[in-house]
């Protein structure tokens, strides 16, 4: 016999819909949006403990750059390209009802001698105002958004922020803040690079530069090459000289508390193709550590493909076969002056480092527990 059901109706009691979930208040949202030389970008965030939560995104291949090593200019059809990016982000700006912004251009607008008015055709066309940023700006925020890969472990930190139309790296001195302040100590870097004043245990940024070479301009700059491999060895020895300038502690990245962050779509990329990703995945990506030999094997990868090859291939595509010589030149000329078995890849950039600079600003960030 079926054993007697409870209820007295001969039924189980029905389950209970879960709640939907409860809408963002618009008072807590955050917007970031990165117009750069190849793409433009934005995050839509709401802060939660020491980290925020991501409520809506956009990401849009607008080729800004197009046509501004030759020019110097900004041409009518990548102005074109970049207004309707730009009008979808105000569309979802308006939808959330986002009280709390930064719209920052960087290298392609830095540069350019039209971009003036291509902001206040901008503003005129899509009511978004948006804000030249300097390159110390622009390689602060990309170091604050690397923070939380930062390894207790790391006394002397190379940040390297490979861009569309230039190039950022920075290097740290960690050596005087206790182990378990580290991470945090970069965050602390949204105030500026210059914090020997500060009460707190504080990052040492001992040189920085910006290199006016992305993905995109040194591509560009040697286009006329014909030959895949020797165009590939031009663009890395070129992008070496460029360093010249930039003169770190010597020989620290031997020893065992070096740490490179890389970030970018080169970054990534590489480490999509290392891991064997028929799809992308951020949570196999973000945070992953590569050694020296591991990238030069992916690269040379790329090479064995050429350009035909590059394009079939489902990691990198069509549009992007190019910029990923170029970003892959760059990133092997920097791994062979620090060679390193502690490249930490970082799928996060200037849109989360704005994000982080105004919730800390403003106080809504609660501090990381050790």
């Amino acid at each position: 016999m079926a054993p007697k059901r409870p209820n007295g109706a001969g039924a189980f009691p029905k389950a209970v819909e879960p709640l939907a979930p409860k809408p963002a208040d618009p008072a807590e949202l955050y917007a970031a949006l990165d117009l750069g030389t190849n793409s433009c970008r934005m995050l839509i965030a709401q802060p939660k403990g020491s980290q925020f939560h991501v409520i809506d995104s956009f990401s849009k291949s607008v080729q800004l750059g197009n046509g501004l090593e030759a020019s110097g200019r900004l041409c009518r059809t990548s102005i074109s390209r970049t207004i309707q990016a730009l009008r979808v982000c105000r569309k979802k700006l308006e939808k959330h009802d986002v009280k709390h912004m930064r719209l920052v251009a960087t290298e392609a607008c830095r540069r350019a001698r039209n971009s003036r008015d291509f902001l206040r055709r901008v503003q005129r066309e899509t009511g978004l105002k948006l804000e030249i940023i300097k390159p110390e700006e622009e390689a602060r925020l990309a170091v604050i958004s690397c923070a939380p890969l930062v390894s207790t472990k790391t006394e002397q930190l190379l940040v390297v922020d490979i861009g569309g139309g230039s190039t950022e790296l920075v290097w740290i001195d960690l050596s005087n803040v206790p182990r378990a302040e580290r991470p945090r100590a970069i965050m602390r870097l949204h105030t500026g690079f210059q914090n020997a004043d500060s009460p707190f245990p504080h990052a040492k940024v001992v040189d920085w530069i910006s290199v006016p070479l992305g993905v995109a301009t040194l591509m560009e700059q040697f286009s006329d090459v014909e030959d895949d491999s020797a165009r590939f060895a031009l663009m890395s020895w070129y992008f070496e000289e460029k360093l010249a300038d930039f003169t770190p502690y010597a020989n620290e990245s031997t020893r065992e508390g070096f740490q490179i962050v890389g970030t970018s779509g080169t970054v990534t990329t590489i480490a999509a193709s290392h891991l064997g990703l028929r799809r992308y995945d951020r949570n196999k990506v973000d945070g992953l550590r590569m050694t020296s030999e591991q990238i030069d094997r992916v690269i040379r990868d790329y090479l064995d493909l050429g350009p035909e090859g590059r394009k079939r291939d489902p990691r990198i595509g069509r549009d992007r076969q190019e910029l990923i010589m170029s970003g892959s030149a760059i990133l092997q000329a920097l791994l062979r002056i620090w060679p390193t078995d502690r490249l930490s890849v970082a799928d996060r950039g200037l849109r989360e480092g704005l994000l982080y600079a105004q919730m800390s600003a403003d106080g809504v960030l609660e501090e990381a527990v050790p």
